[in-house]
């Protein structure tokens, strides 16, 4: 049992123990992160599951040669890719059908509607969505399965999906690659990306907020 807790606690948090993880279990390594990435992409219930510090670390100990660079971004590609694509299957899958029921409780708490109008947003805005999201913890785990349940189009979410993944991958392996064995970003991660994200966030809200307060008919004071 307390095997099996220690494997537990060195899978659950191995952006902290991947040297341990390698050194222990070898070529298994691989199976593991292409597994954990494509969980924490592809079901709603593992959002807490690392994902940019594992990337950004597995870059790190690819430059140290313990890992192979060319194998671990094809894995973590896929894994990406895959795990969003089967989360919006079973949002498209589950997602109307919670929405047409007529369960009392159900039908007190969802608007309907509501639905309409994130499918007609994710057909407008749904690409940069999909994109951005996968740089924020959490919400990358939720935005493919709302793009099912809105019913994007699934040739458009590919697009975009793939879009993402591509670049998701490519920049944080690359990144650990080259920075990863830094003391300094190594430490700050979590924060260096998440000034990243908001520094490509920030610009894109502040300009939807504009265009809605632009749009807004005027109160009947200001006649």
């Amino acid at each position: 049992m307390d095997t099996l807790l220690q494997f537990a606690n060195l899978v659950l948090h191995i952006d902290k123990f991947l040297g341990v993880f390698i050194h222990q279990y070898g070529a298994w390594v691989y199976a593991v992160l292409f597994l954990i990435v494509f969980c924490e992409t592809g079901l709603v219930v593992l959002p807490f599951l690392p994902g940019d510090s594992l990337l950004f670390i597995g870059g790190a100990f690819c430059a140290t040669g313990e890992m192979n660079l060319g194998l671990l971004l094809i894995l973590l590609f896929v894994g990406a890719t895959g795990g969003n694509t089967l989360n919006y299957m079973i949002g498209r899958a589950i997602g109307p059908k919670v929405f047409e029921s007529h369960i009392p409780v159900l039908e007190r708490f969802l608007d309907r509607t509501a639905l309409q109008k994130t499918h007609n947003f994710y057909e407008k805005h749904g690409g940069k969505t999909i994109v951005l999201a996968r740089f924020i913890p959490v919400v990358r785990t939720f935005a493919p399965f709302v793009a099912g349940v809105s019913r994007m189009t699934f040739s458009r979410f590919q697009l975009f999906n793939i879009a993402g993944a591509l670049f998701w991958v490519l920049l944080l392996v690359l990144l650990g690659y080259f920075f990863g064995n830094i003391p300094f970003i190594r430490q700050y991660l979590n924060l260096i990306v998440l000034v990243g994200i908001g520094a490509a966030i920030v610009p894109v809200l502040l300009g939807a907020l504009w265009k809605v307060f632009r749009k807004s008919p005027p109160t009947a004071g200001g006649r």
